[in-house]
């Protein structure tokens, strides 16, 4: 029996999402583009112990519903892309649907969101590990997303923040 061996895919998400996130900046970066693609007014951006601890953006943009809310979470999920032409008349700023997959295989990660045409809004959380948890909450119309504890499964990476 041969030495290669295929990696398991909560392994294989955390060194992929190290491309993507190499630091907080990379974390803030990502969210405010996604605020932006969603026609945000405002973007409220929040950081504890330089991003280590906490990132929190929130804005006020289209929301998503809670279908979308847990397909964000999917490696490639995205809203941005529907068929092979949109590769070339691009005009957003993120479109890869690797932003929130990548963020949540390397840290504690809370969605909110709401759409103006739903009463209530969805909450998502996924964790390091790729456990989801969903459930209905109070917010408004707008996404939150916290990104706690950043790196706290990737030691290799940790230590060079």
């Amino acid at each position: 029996m041969g030495n290669i061996k295929i990696m398991n895919r909560s392994l294989s998400d955390r060194i992929a999402a190290g491309e993507v996130i190499e630091r907080p900046g990379s974390v803030v970066k990502e969210l405010v583009e996604n605020a932006i693609d969603a026609k945000a007014a405002n973007i409220y951006i929040s950081i504890e112990d330089a991003g280590k601890k906490l990132i929190r953006v929130r804005d006020d943009g289209t929301g998503m519903d809670e279908e979308d809310a847990v397909l964000a979470f999917e490696t490639h999920g995205t809203s941005k892309l529907k068929r092979d032409e949109d590769l070339f008349c691009i005009s957003t700023l993120g479109f890869r649907g690797e932003a929130l997959p990548s963020i949540a295989s390397v840290s504690e990660t809370r969605l909110k969101t709401r759409t103006a045409a739903a009463p209530n809004g969805v909450s998502v959380v996924v964790d390091g590990s790729g456990n989801l948890t969903k459930s209905v909450t109070g917010c408004a119309v707008g996404t939150t997303v916290e990104v706690s504890n950043l790196f706290y499964n990737v030691p290799a990476r940790k230590k060079f923040l």
